[in-house]
């Protein structure tokens, strides 16, 4: 402090300097013991391959590329996590100014007329003359405790629970992007689909009618065949309809109005499947920005123990004054001049109406709830990732069965048709026929789209590209 004098500062700095070096007397905060299983349930697993930070690449799309890119930079929830951010650590330094003294300079001139003994009364004027001040105060709370040390330590927790949320939000929004634009590929698909299976049933009209005009066929066969022509003209609008409505939800992903965006090209068959495989069931949970923020959050609410527990105990604040005062501005920093004050106080609760210990009891209840929060994180990595293994692995092998499916069903209908132009089925087999058809080639589609959102939930169950070392979103 500027103008005390050498042994007052002594004093002052050896009091500082052992309040700076205090320890809380509460122990500190350890991991909670967890049930970690030591393999992955089911077949064995082939060689860990884990999610890289640009795992979308591996679909193969370009456009889910770009699209991912623009929702990185506008998506709005992702702005918003940012921003949490940013406040999260702008109360860190809040709390971090209670750790250090907290010091102010000020000073002042005042006009001051005093009048003389002799002149008391008479109206006449005295001396008048003006006062220099000049002073710089230091006050600082020792921290005996810990209280202000862990007020610290819960902020910084929770300004890393706020980087982890965001991480879980970066992440959850590279997902959904591409989760949405699958659905929107397998909707142009069905309406292909469905647009040429209704090429078909009128190339089939067709020959039906001119069979009818020749007396071959009924009216009966020719109005089936017109119920299975308007029946798949009614299925389009539909399609239309909701494929709009993703493209529109597409378009909040990446912060833009529905009007500027549009998906005009591209379909499932165009799409790769990218290999990713965990590995030990105890890796997972340091690639889990989820899991990383609820046990940041169990850290803040274990500091505030701290702090809780330390308000029962006196708190012992130090003040210190000093500065300079004089009628002359040119003398004002000489040693006649310099006064100071030194002083330390000493609050001990006595009385809160309990209002200590409900605090302290409202925060060991409150840290019990977030480890049981965290636990349940933790096992829910497990199932989610137990979940997205099974997907995947049974989605495949649902797909090579729906293709032959559909190719059974293709051969089927072709064999169907061509007999009914020769005269020699009737109608119904090739409705039969027809209708496996378009059954199987439908359900095929679903079950494309059923892998590829199994692809990217295993990615997003493994945490994406983020890991506690490298700390990278999506």
């Amino acid at each position: 402090m500027i103008g005390i004098g050498r042994g007052t500062f002594r004093a002052f700095a050896i009091a500082l300097t052992a309040a700076l070096g205090a320890r809380s007397i509460f122990p500190g905060y350890e991991q909670p013991s967890l049930d970690i299983p030591p393999t992955w349930r089911g077949e064995q697993m082939p060689s860990p391959a884990w999610p890289t930070v640009d795992w979308w690449h591996g679909f193969g799309s370009p456009e889910l590329d770009s699209l991912i890119a623009q929702a990185e930079s506008g998506n709005l929830d992702l702005a918003a996590a940012m921003a949490r951010v940013r406040e999260a650590d702008a109360q860190t330094r809040i709390a971090g100014a209670a750790l250090l003294p907290t010091i102010d300079l000020g000073g002042a001139a005042s006009r001051i007329r005093q009048p003389s003994i002799s002149t008391l009364g008479t109206g006449t004027s005295g001396k008048t003359y003006t006062l220099y001040d000049a002073q710089i105060s230091a006050s600082y709370e020792i921290d005996f405790w810990g209280k202000n040390k862990a007020f610290v330590e819960a902020a910084r927790a929770t300004a890393e629970a706020s980087r982890y949320s965001e991480a879980t939000i970066a992440l959850t929004t590279v997902t959904s992007v591409a989760i949405t634009y699958f659905q929107i590929l397998e909707l142009r698909d069905q309406i292909a689909v469905t647009e040429a299976q209704l090429e078909a049933a009128e190339s089939i009209l067709k020959a039906l009618e001119a069979q009818e005009a020749a007396g071959t066929v009924t009216a009966l066969d020719v109005a089936l065949q017109e119920t299975t022509v308007a029946t798949l003209q009614a299925e389009i609008p539909p399609l239309q309809q909701v494929l709009r409505q993703f493209i529109d939800a597409l378009a909040i992903l990446v912060g833009k109005p529905p009007e500027s965006v549009d998906i005009t090209s591209g379909t499932l068959a165009d799409l790769s499947h990218p290999a990713v495989a965990p590995g030990l069931p105890s890796e997972l949970l340091a690639r889990r920005p989820d899991v990383a923020m609820a046990e940041a959050q169990l850290k803040s609410a274990h500091a505030n123990i701290t702090v809780a527990r330390a308000a029962f105990f006196p708190s012992v604040q130090l003040t210190a004054q000093g500065g300079f005062e004089s009628t002359a501005l040119s003398s004002l920093f000489g040693p006649a001049g310099f006064l100071y004050t030194l002083a330390a106080g000493l609050t001990q609760p006595i009385f809160e109406g309990g209002r200590l210990e409900g605090q302290l009891q409202f925060t060991q209840a409150f840290y019990d709830e977030l480890l049981q929060n965290y636990r349940k994180s933790v096992i829910s990595a497990f199932q989610d990732t137990e979940d997205s293994l099974v997907a995947t692995q049974q989605t495949a092998e649902q797909e090579r069965r729906q293709q032959t499916a559909v190719d059974t069903a293709q051969r089927a209908f072709d064999i169907a048709n061509a007999q009914l132009r020769a005269g020699t089925i009737t109608i119904l087999t090739v409705l039969t026929t027809e209708t496996s058809l378009f059954t199987a080639q439908n359900m095929l589609l679903q079950v494309k789209l059923a892998r590829l959102n199994a692809i990217v939930s295993l990615f997003k169950a493994l945490g994406g590209g983020w890991s506690e070392t490298g700390e990278s979103h999506a």
